[in-house]
C-alpha cells in the first residue's frame, strides 16, 4: 500500500484529465459560481488552468485552494502565456500552504543556492514563443549537479525534507535541471515563504 500510494504522489499530475478538471469545476460552482463562469473559458481557458494544475500537482502541491489558483491565474493570465512563469504566481499566492509542508516550530531549514549559479542559469534561459527553456553547457551542468549532491549528502540526515532556496526567476529552471538527475529534491523561492516562517540555512550549494 504505501508503495502504491508513492507510486500515485509521483504521478499524479498525469490523473488529472480534462473530465476530472470539469468534475472539480462543477464542485467549485457550489459555492462559488460567479467565480468560475467569470473566469473560465474566457479568461482562463481550460487547457491553461489543467496545465499548471498539473504542473503544482508534479511538485506535490496542494490544488485544494482552487479559489486562490483562479483568482491568481485572472489576474496573470491575460498577460502572460508562458505556462511556467504563471505556475511560479500561483505557487506564490499559496505560499501559506507550500511552507506549512516543510517547516517545524515556524523554521525551515534550507540548502541556499549561490548567486554565480543563479547567474549563470539565467544568463543561460532562452525565450521561444510559447515560454523559455534552459541551454547550459555540459559541463556547467555537470558542476551543478555534483555541488547540489554533495550538499544534498551532508544535511540528509538533518532534515526530514531536502529543501534548496532559490530567487524566484530561477527557480522553475534549477528545479527542470536537477529533476533530471537528483529526483525528490524540494525547490522553493524566497517569494514562498510565508514572513512568519524563520529560514536556516544548512548549507550553501556553490561551484
Amino acid at each position: 500500500v504505501t508503495h502504491l500510494s508513492e507510486i500515485i504522489k509521483k504521478h499524479v499530475d498525469e490523473l488529472l484529465t480534462r473530465q476530472e478538471l470539469h468534475h472539480i469545476l462543477d464542485n467549485l460552482k457550489k459555492t462559488n459560481e460567479t467565480l468560475v463562469n467569470d473566469l473560465i473559458p474566457n479568461v482562463v481557458s481550460i487547457q491553461t488552468l489543467q496545465k499548471v494544475l498539473c504542473n503544482l500537482l508534479k511538485e506535490q502541491v496542494s490544488i485544494r485552494d482552487l479559489e486562490s489558483i483562479l483568482e491568481t491565474l485572472g489576474d496573470y493570465s491575460p498577460s502572460i502565456r508562458d505556462i511556467d512563469v504563471l505556475t511560479e504566481y500561483v505557487r506564490q499566492s499559496l505560499k501559506r500552504t507550500i511552507t506549512s509542508k516543510y517547516i517545524e516550530n515556524k523554521q525551515l531549514k534550507v540548502v541556499t543556492l549561490d548567486v554565480r549559479i543563479e547567474n549563470m542559469i539565467m544568463e543561460s534561459v532562452k525565450k521561444v514563443d510559447n515560454g523559455s527553456y534552459l541551454a547550459l553547457d555540459p559541463n556547467s551542468i555537470q558542476q551543478i549537479i555534483q555541488s547540489t549532491t554533495k550538499e544534498i549528502d551532508r544535511i540528509k540526515d538533518l532534515v526530514p525534507y531536502s529543501v534548496v532556496l532559490t530567487s524566484p526567476i530561477v527557480r522553475v529552471y534549477y528545479k527542470k535541471l536537477i529533476d533530471q538527475f537528483v529526483p525528490n529534491i524540494v525547490v522553493l523561492s524566497f517569494n514562498e515563504i510565508d514572513t512568519n516562517v524563520q529560514i536556516q540555512a544548512l548549507a550553501n550549494i556553490s561551484l
